[in-house]
Formats: C-alpha cells, structure tokens, sequence
C-alpha cells in the first residue's frame, strides 16, 4: 500500500525571516491524521533568508537531523559544538536528557533551504550528542546511499531508533528499484526535482507511505534527489 502526501496539503509557516512547509504536525499546526509515520515525526522544509534563523532553544528526547539542500546552515549548541552543514552534509544530534541549540543561515548573501527531521528515539534519557559526516555526491549518485541508521553503519550517522535513513540523486532518465524488506515500512520524500513512484507522480515537497512493497520502482525524466526512511 502507498499512501501520497501532497504537498500542496502540508501546513505553511511564512515570516519575515522564514518559509516552512510542515509534512507532519507541527508547532501550532495539527492534524490528527498526520501526526507523523512510525518512528518519523518532523519532515520540515525550510528556507531561511541571509543572516536569518533559530535563535537559542531547547529540545528533549529527539533524535534531530538535518539535510542541507542548498546555501550553508550555521550550528551551536549547549554541548560546545559549533559548525556549518552545507550541501553533502548529515548532521545528528540526540537531544536526549536535554540540549540547546541555535540554527543561523552562514550566509549574509544567499539563503538557506535544508530539511529538519525529527525522529523518536527508542528511549528517553538518551545522553545528549552531536555527529555530523559529509556523504560525497557520487555516493548517492543513481542509488539510494545509507546516510544514518542505528549502528552507524560504514560511517553512516548512528540514530537510536530501529530506522534506516537513504539519501539518493537521480539524474535524468535515471530509475532505480528499491527492494523493501518483508514487514518494514518506508517513508519517501521527495527533496528536489519531481519522479514517479511505481507509477504515480511525486513533485518536490511530495511525501508517501509505503508499507506492504517488496519494491519500489523510482523513475525521473528531469531528476531529482530524494530521501528514504526504512522503518519498524
């Protein structure tokens, strides 16, 4: 079974500094019928203007991922960590018992779009961390690349969730057949560019619940990248 989540039916944050599109219930956005899927609660795509952004805040008990798209996103948090994420870039952190941090666009120039993730963790009380690894584009070129999973696999990001996280780039007249294993499900979301999913017609922005596949058949005329998330 798959189910699509258009994304012209996501909610819209737009302030002066900020432009959010929700997948999922979100700050004062709720809707009962898209609280999240499974472990995955927060898909937010964001664009942030120059200068712009998060200031200091506080999170408990999320896993939290972050996938820049494009520009460049500045990082502090209460654990000393400082850095930037750009495109390539997946950056963990495990709010756990208790963190702050701040998310600034790094740029006074160009904007900032990056996806926001947020995943349950398997238990509360995690001790709080930061990961971040740079995953090269020929990696995730014509094939879904194994960016976080619970064990950090092959230096993939470790997420304390029983979850594997994908990222791929397709390029044009690229397709790609994705075997799912039997009583997993999966979460798409299409990044950027637009495809078909075994048939059907995902634009950026576009979502789908997949459960019940052996496979999934992913073809795109104009390319696209693209995220999945394999789940208990």
């Amino acid at each position: 079974m798959i189910v699509i989540r258009d994304r012209d039916t996501r909610d819209h944050t737009k302030i002066d500094w900020l432009d959010s599109r929700h997948t999922f219930s979100f700050g004062d956005y709720r809707d009962p019928n898209h609280m999240g899927f499974r472990s995955l609660r927060v898909i937010n795509d964001d664009r942030v203007i120059p200068g712009g952004g998060f200031g200091t805040h506080g999170h408990r008990d999320m896993e939290i991922v972050s996938y820049v798209l494009s520009g460049a996103l500045e990082h502090k948090d209460s654990l000393g960590t400082g850095s930037v994420i750009r495109p390539g870039d997946v950056q963990r952190m495990s709010a756990g018992t208790g963190v702050t941090h701040s998310e600034f666009n790094h740029s006074q120039e160009e904007p900032v779009h990056f996806l926001q993730i947020w995943i349950l963790p398997e238990r509360e009380g995690i001790e709080p961390s930061y990961e971040q690894i740079k995953i090269p584009s020929e990696q995730r070129r014509g094939q879904f690349q194994l960016i976080g999973d619970r064990h950090g696999t092959d230096g993939a990001v470790t997420i304390h969730q029983d979850i594997r996280l994908y990222a791929a780039e397709l390029e044009a007249g690229q397709e790609i057949i994705q075997n799912l294993p039997a009583g997993r499900h999966a979460w798409l979301h299409v990044a950027r560019g637009e495809v078909t999913l075994n048939g059907d017609e995902l634009r950026e922005g576009y979502g789908a619940a997949i459960s019940g596949e052996p496979s999934i058949r992913l073809a795109t005329e104009a390319g696209a990248e693209l995220l999945l998330f394999d789940m208990a």
